[in-house]
């Protein structure tokens, strides 16, 4: 059974990723999982130092995972997330490379 909607890899749209990517907090997200891999979403904020309300944080996670940039996953009572980094690269070969690389070099 699916407990979260997941885009299959053809579904995937720029424009959609784009407008995910375009928020602060989620890229700030998807650097972290870049650099970490998978991460229960409480970890994440912790790492971020985010203050935010939990509602406010599953919002971003459920944009970032209905774009098909992340996959989240159940176990116990943690959400896991990744990064779709196949699936992406597949629908636009280099994209979250050349992302990631600008918001490293924007600090």
């Amino acid at each position: 059974m699916r407990l979260f909607y997941h885009p299959d890899t053809k579904d995937i749209s720029l424009p959609g990723v784009l407008y995910a990517l375009g928020d602060p907090i989620r890229l700030e997200i998807v650097k972290h999982l870049a650099t970490e891999g998978e991460q229960p979403c409480a970890a994440v904020c912790e790492a971020l130092g985010l203050a935010i309300a939990k509602s406010t944080m599953s919002h971003h996670f459920r944009v970032l995972r209905e774009a098909g940039i992340t996959c989240c996953r159940k176990e116990g009572t943690q959400h896991l997330n990744t990064i779709r980094r196949q699936d992406l690269e597949e629908r636009f070969p280099g994209l979250l490379d050349v992302v990631l690389g600008c918001v490293q070099k924007a600090r």
